[in-house]
């Protein structure tokens, strides 16, 4: 992998910094600046090599014009007040005031460009309008590092044909995620434990199946654990469920105890009677849901006390543990306490701790806990399952 040492001397250089600073907005006003104080890391290292630094990102998903709700304004101004040094910020990915404000950089000055989704090459499927739009950004610069880990796994002009076009590079923030997930693919220290939660099994069809062969064990929470009781012949009555997918989770569970790989699943949840902060609800057996005070009605939204006591107890023995999905709604506090638990049982333990990105990361900050509490806390949800699952991520491939 080309590190940033690779491109040489930068003083007086454009630098152009794909960070992902996909950053979660409500009304504007940013709920969560994790994936911004990640990016400072390689900018600050630029800034003090004298770099100019043109950094670009998505944010949302925008149709290929421009939303104003989806403006990277205000992470323009949350990554000034952290970086402590003014960051510039133009209305416009490429065009005639993006290129008068690149050209106006001093050295260890940075400029923040508008949503790159808001233009259409950018996440496009024809590999020429792809080229395009990355042409138009790369003329902006000298070199090109890559640091947005949250996209590494997705074709888009930004994230391959860029570093076709420059110099390119790792950022800071890519090496060492990269780095952390090497440490759980390559003989990592055992017993070896992933948590797996989240809405849906099929999101995580390809990641169960490799970590099959990895792992010591696997504690199943959230949405989708109701697809696996109901794979053992449950009943769920109105929880999320995945009817499509059953064969395929009791064909994990046969290749799980061929392999002599546990599979824990809950043994109680909360069953609420509607999906609603404030909706009535009460722990029962996870092999009893349909006998709750709200019968056929009812709809698991966390894992029982019981289950987060043993999942806390799995990981207190662990030697690495890998998480990834939320056990719960824990949006809303009556459903928030399973995965309170295991957050809590990572920060107890001696063991390696992973907490992989997403709704997971958003979960830990959103219920008190802070960064440096976990071994990493990864900015690539997607990424990471994708690294974890054997594949080839293809701006990481560019930069080989």
């Amino acid at each position: 992998m080309r590190t940033i040492a690779s491109l040489g001397e930068l003083r007086s250089r454009t630098v152009i910094v794909r960070c992902d600073l996909n950053v979660p907005l409500d009304g504007g006003v940013i709920t969560d600046d994790g994936r911004i104080r990640a990016s400072l890391t390689t900018i600050s290292e630029l800034r003090e090599a004298g770099a100019r630094i043109v950094l670009i990102s998505h944010l949302g998903r925008p149709k290929g014009a421009p939303e104003e709700r989806f403006s990277l304004r205000p992470v323009a101004a949350r990554m000034a007040e952290l970086l402590g040094a003014p960051v510039r910020f133009v209305g416009e990915t490429v065009g005639s005031e993006a290129t008068a404000a690149v050209a106006e950089l001093q050295d260890g000055e940075v400029v923040l460009l508008e949503n790159l989704r808001f233009n259409a090459g950018e996440t496009s499927k024809d590999e020429a309008e792809r080229r395009a739009f990355a042409g138009q950004l790369a003329a902006l610069g000298d070199a090109f590092i890559s640091d947005g880990f949250g996209v590494v796994h997705r074709r888009q002009a930004s994230v391959t044909e860029l570093a076709q076009l420059l110099p390119s590079a790792a950022g800071r923030l890519v090496a060492s995620e990269l780095e952390v997930l090497q440490r759980l693919t390559v003989d990592p220290a055992r017993p070896y434990t992933v948590v797996l939660g989240g809405s849906k099994v099929s999101d995580k069809l390809g990641v169960i199946a490799h970590l099959l062969e990895r792992v010591d064990t696997l504690l199943i929470g959230g949405g989708m654990l109701f697809t696996f009781l109901a794979a053992q012949g449950h009943g769920v009555a109105a929880s999320l469920l995945e009817s499509d997918q059953l064969d395929t989770v009791r064909g994990y569970l046969a290749e799980a105890e061929r392999r002599g790989v546990r599979i824990v699943l809950p043994t109680d949840v909360v069953v609420a009677e509607a999906f609603a902060p404030d909706a009535a609800h009460e722990v029962v057996a996870a092999d009893a849901i349909e006998n709750s005070a709200f019968g056929a009605q009812g709809i698991g939204l966390d894992i029982g006390p019981d289950s987060a006591r043993e999942f806390a107890a799995v990981i207190a023995e662990s030697a690495t543990v890998f998480w990834n999905g939320p056990m719960g709604v824990f949006e809303m506090a009556a459903f928030a306490n399973g995965t309170r638990a295991v957050a809590q049982a990572l920060t107890e333990t001696s063991a390696f701790t992973v907490v992989g990105g997403g709704d997971s990361a958003a979960a830990v900050r959103a219920l008190g806990f802070t960064d440096d509490q976990f071994g990493h806390i990864s900015t690539g949800g997607g990424a990471s399952l994708e690294f974890l699952e054997g594949k080839a991520l293809p701006g990481l491939e560019e930069l080989r």
